[in-house]
């Protein structure tokens, strides 16, 4: 989602930034995209922050779905970053050599990675259990790496992901299998 903390250079996480004209026109380009090419969607959750409700009110119009907000979707804690432009951010709230999983993103505050990783499984089991076979979520780059990790059990991983790009896994109500079987992809957007 290309937001209005990118083009005003400020840290973004839980800074609640709306979409721009270009976030505004990918999400476009993805909803028509799925609704030549239909995902097969029967459910969808997303993050109640502006970025992520506008984005997912675009794309999942064209398939009739209503997407069901949860704040367990919402972006990484940020603290006192968030909104913050970031050569202050740095200067105010440098980042240390080394940081505990336990300890807050900033001396000000934030969610530590352990939290973070806890409200990934949180998340995770909603919309395990909210039913669905095949369900959407319109997040965030950091919260969508936390469930990711959590899922393949690849803790220090990070997965690409670009505006509008999604990422596709399998997962067996059988078995703990997770297959991510597509990571950042972009079939409508231009290639770069």
């Amino acid at each position: 989602m290309a937001a209005a903390a990118d083009d005003e250079g400020v840290h973004d996480g839980r800074y609640d930034s709306p979409l721009t004209d270009v976030g505004r026109a990918q999400a476009r380009s993805l909803a028509a995209y799925w609704a030549a090419h239909p995902p097969g969607f029967d459910r969808a959750y997303t993050s109640t922050l502006r970025r992520a409700t506008e984005t997912a009110a675009i794309v999942t119009a064209p398939l009739g779905l209503t997407p069901m907000p949860t704040e367990l979707l919402r972006e990484f804690d940020n603290g006192p970053l968030a909104g913050l432009p970031l050569a202050e951010a740095e200067a105010r709230y440098p980042i240390p050599a080394f940081r505990h999983d336990l300890s807050a993103f900033t001396e000000g505050g934030g969610e530590s990675q352990a939290a973070f990783r806890a409200r990934a499984l949180h998340a995770l089991e909603l919309i395990w259990q909210g039913g669905g076979e095949r369900v959407l979520v319109v997040a965030h780059g950091g919260i969508l790496n936390a469930m990711l990790r959590e899922l393949t059990g690849a803790h220090r991983a990070h997965f690409a992901y670009g505006d509008t790009a999604s990422t596709t896994v399998r997962l067996s109500r059988d078995s703990q299998t997770a297959v991510a079987t597509g990571v950042n992809l972009a079939p409508h957007l231009p290639d770069p």
